[in-house]
């Protein structure tokens, strides 16, 4: 099995309680393929770089999974039918690393700074 950060980019009009139970689907279907999950982020709504499907924003979601490649065609093939999906993508890794993504440093770094 191959290590993946797998990014969910969902529809801004649904809530981040529904992104939630998206992501805890999405483990839950890797796990019935054989996989492991990891750590999984939430991190938030943000602006896209560009328009898709008529959206500015979007919910963004990580997840990191140990899994064979046939696990995650499978899911990658069930994001391209779900249409509160509005894009994903699946990279191969080395290693997962503890600290947090480069996204959610940044955010604890803003906070640090505005608290001055």
């Amino acid at each position: 099995m191959s290590l993946y950060e797998h990014v969910i980019i969902t529809r801004p009009d649904i809530s981040s309680n529904q992104v939630e139970e998206l992501v805890a689907d999405t483990i839950r279907k890797f796990e019935n393929l054989g996989a492991k999950a990891g750590k999984t982020e939430y991190w938030g709504l943000r602006n896209l770089a560009y328009r898709v499907r008529k959206n500015r924003k979007a919910h963004y979601s990580l997840i990191q999974i140990d899994a064979p490649a046939s696990a995650v065609h499978e899911i990658e093939r069930q994001h391209r039918i779900n249409e509160d999906i509005l894009r994903y993508m699946t990279v191969r890794v080395e290693e997962f690393s503890d600290d947090p993504s480069p996204i959610l440093a940044k955010r604890e770094e803003r906070k640090r700074r505005d608290k001055r």
